[in-house]
């Protein structure tokens, strides 16, 4: 099947899927030479048909497609939807919802951790997917038909595999797990890229107060340029260079030119007296407002043999709940319990409290203990132990 390329034919198209419960979605992008993805393929799917979209083409308008994203009479079905969402609330300050993600689903239905979309397909609906065209280059054109029956199996298979799960989470009533799940995803602030926040993404090679200061401001600068130029970070300037930077503090375009990590093209530029004012800032900055290295977490006598105990009750609780172990908790999440009966994680609110932090909780109590039966790991009451 050819894509769509004008918009008179991607209104018709939309308009097909208008008394549709459910639509599925897919997006084809490249991200290696931008900052934003730049999309290029668009596929739909609902039980009335099928289309793709060719988002490169040059006289289209995306409009229709992203007024049916907004429409919250129709679930709108993804897997592993973080970059898709991305994409389209960039583009369109939108969010598609209701929303929902057949990979968190999965999870919570117990079909393991992040499973891959072919490896879901294949155990909801049995069908095999041909990987072969997986690293396609989607902005080049023309498209092959291999390449695009590729595409839009990517929303056809989903069709089966929403309606698969659906009945699964509702014979086991965990509808409402899965639309729990969705609130970060549906989040706008998810999706916005702050540059004050940018330095979260390195790490402290830096240890004094101003040399963190200065890293925190370079890295904004970065993330600012980035975004201007739509250019990945690491063409505008390396993480190496941060480090670099904040460590040696140049005042001028000849200390910034001996830098190793800093070209001379950027030294001499307006780019690199721009630079140079974020390093004075830097220097220049409240030393209250500035990040402090995480610090080793200090020994408690107990914790690490609670945690211990913790992450056998967790897998306990996944496997006779049929839920992925991580998405109840990871082990950053448990050493947190083990530590602090009221700590900030996810297991400790929402359905994952009910199912595992109460228990964790009396078993941190000594309410509760473990115990193997018949080769599996149990809880007991621990009154019913006591001497």
């Amino acid at each position: 099947m050819e894509p769509i390329t004008d918009t008179e034919s991607l209104q018709a198209a939309v308009d097909s899927f208008a008394n549709a419960a459910y639509v599925t979605v897919d997006t084809e992008f490249q991200r290696e030479s931008t900052f934003w993805s730049k999309l290029c393929l668009i596929q739909m799917a609902s039980t009335d048909g099928y289309f793709l979209v060719d988002a490169l083409a040059k006289d289209l308008d995306l409009r229709p497609f992203y007024d049916l994203m907004a429409n919250e009479s129709i679930v709108k079905v993804f897997h592993a939807a973080r970059q898709d969402v991305e994409i389209i609330h960039h583009q369109a300050g939108i969010i598609p919802t209701p929303l929902f993600d057949s990979q968190v689903a999965a999870m919570v239905l117990g079909y393991g951790d992040s499973v891959s979309y072919d490896a879901l397909v294949r155990k909801t609906i049995g069908v095999e997917i041909d990987k072969a065209h997986r690293f396609t280059d989607w902005t080049r054109r023309p498209l092959t038909d291999a390449q695009l029956e590729y595409a839009i199996g990517d929303v056809t298979h989903l069709r089966g595999v929403y309606e698969k799960l659906s009945g699964e989470m509702e014979t086991a009533g965990r509808a409402e797990w899965v639309t729990e799940e969705m609130a970060i995803l549906i989040n706008p602030a998810t999706y916005e890229a702050h540059p004050e926040d940018a330095w979260k993404r390195l790490k402290f090679r830096v240890k004094k107060s101003m040399q963190i200061a200065v890293m925190m401001e370079v890295a904004a600068w970065r993330e600012t340029e980035a975004q201007r130029r739509d250019m990945p970070r690491r063409r505008v300037l390396k993480d190496e260079a941060i480090y670099e930077l904040a460590a040696q503090m140049p005042k001028s375009p000849d200390d910034l030119e001996k830098l190793r990590s800093v070209s001379r093209g950027l030294a001499r530029s307006d780019q690199g007296r721009s630079l140079l004012k974020a390093v004075a800032k830097g220097k220049e900055r409240d030393p209250n407002t500035v990040a402090r290295p995480p610090r080793p977490p200090r020994p408690v006598e107990g914790v690490s043999a609670t945690t211990d105990l913790l992450k056998v009750l967790c897998k306990k609780i996944a496997e006779d709940n049929s839920v992925a172990q991580r998405v109840i908790a990871n082990v950053d999440d448990l050493e947190k319990i083990a530590f602090d009966d009221d700590a900030d994680v996810p297991a400790l609110l929402g359905w994952r409290r009910e199912l595992f932090g109460k228990v964790a909780l009396a078993l941190k109590r000594g309410e509760v203990g473990l115990a193997v039966k018949k080769g599996r790991v149990i809880v007991v009451d621990a009154a019913d132990n006591a001497d």
